[in-house]
């Protein structure tokens, strides 16, 4: 009669698993994102999402959000901040940004996260940086402007680079903060955490869609983007969520924030094989000098022997 909540227990013990699971979840939600541009609003698309993983969680999750209240309300400010960051501002930014770029790019920009993530962790909690993070943060934005100049460094006298990829640039690094600040996250039940913040978020969402709603942007409820709606309800938020929160709560920020060099692995993939996109030469320098930097951050330094 134990066996399934043991084997339920091992499932949700292994940060490895959860966390690649989290980026290929998240490498198709990128791909969708791009797919249905210009047909779901990217605010549209963030709040239904967003509130329809709060509609599913809410029947379940409410009861540990009372039993846990006391504890919620005295660390709410922390609790709006990550909603706000992780749920609100990363989900519109990034679906906003694939209106402009290719799956690919945003894909591939994914991975400066975990160094990111390194220099949130510098900042807020003094993590100081050794002399490989530094030099491994140097050859991974070379990497990054690889991508954003379309491997012509005369591009960046001009400053002329893709309006999409800076939106997911900014994406990239709201979500590394709200990596970092899952630290501070108060100590209770794990449906408490994602009931509240997922409920927060959506609602912090609702100004966005208002604004993109004013200015006359609609959803064209066709096949495609009822069946994409349907799945980044589930899969990206709820379940994706779920595993990410779990796995920084077992090995910590720094290191979950590896996994986010995963995304464009997978992600690469399926934009080439469903979206039509075709991978050029500065990609894959950008992507070699992205893990190159990752590699080199996470080497460490030994004072020569006397």
């Amino acid at each position: 009669m134990d066996a399934r909540p043991t084997a339920d227990r091992a499932f949700f013990d292994r940060p490895y698993l959860l966390l690649s699971l989290t980026s290929l979840f998240w490498s198709i939600n990128l791909v969708l994102g791009r797919f249905i541009a210009g047909t779901v609003p990217p605010a549209a698309l963030a709040q239904v999402r967003w509130a329809g993983a709060a509609l599913i969680l809410l029947p379940f999750g409410w009861r540990y959000v009372r039993r846990d209240w006391p504890e919620i309300r005295t660390h709410l400010p922390i609790l709006i901040i990550l909603s706000l960051t992780g749920i609100t501002l990363y989900n519109t930014v990034a679906y906003y940004g694939l209106n402009f770029t290719e799956a690919i790019n945003a894909l591939l920009i994914q991975s400066v996260g975990p160094l990111v993530v390194g220099l949130w962790s510098l900042i807020l909690f003094r993590d100081r940086l050794t002399r490989s993070q530094f030099a491994g943060i140097l050859v991974s934005l070379l990497g990054v402007l690889a991508i954003l100049t379309r491997g012509h460094p005369k591009a960046l006298m001009e400053l002329t680079l893709n309006h999409g990829d800076i939106w997911i640039i900014g994406g990239v690094i709201i979500y590394a903060l709200y990596t970092v600040l899952l630290k501070k996250r108060p100590q209770v039940h794990s449906m408490s955490f994602l009931t509240v913040t997922v409920t927060a978020g959506a609602i912090m969402i609702i100004p966005l869609t208002a604004l993109e709603y004013a200015a006359g942007d609609r959803i064209d409820l066709t096949p495609e983007a009822l069946a994409v709606m349907a799945y980044v309800v589930v899969f990206p938020s709820l379940i994706a969520y779920f595993f990410f929160n779990r796995g920084v709560e077992l090995i910590g920020a720094n290191r979950a924030g590896q996994f986010f060099h995963l995304i464009p692995v997978f992600g690469s993939i399926l934009a080439i094989l469903f979206l039509g996109e075709r991978p050029q030469w500065y990609h894959g320098v950008g992507y070699a000098l992205i893990l190159t930097g990752i590699v080199v951050a996470q080497r460490r330094w030994r004072p020569a022997a006397n």
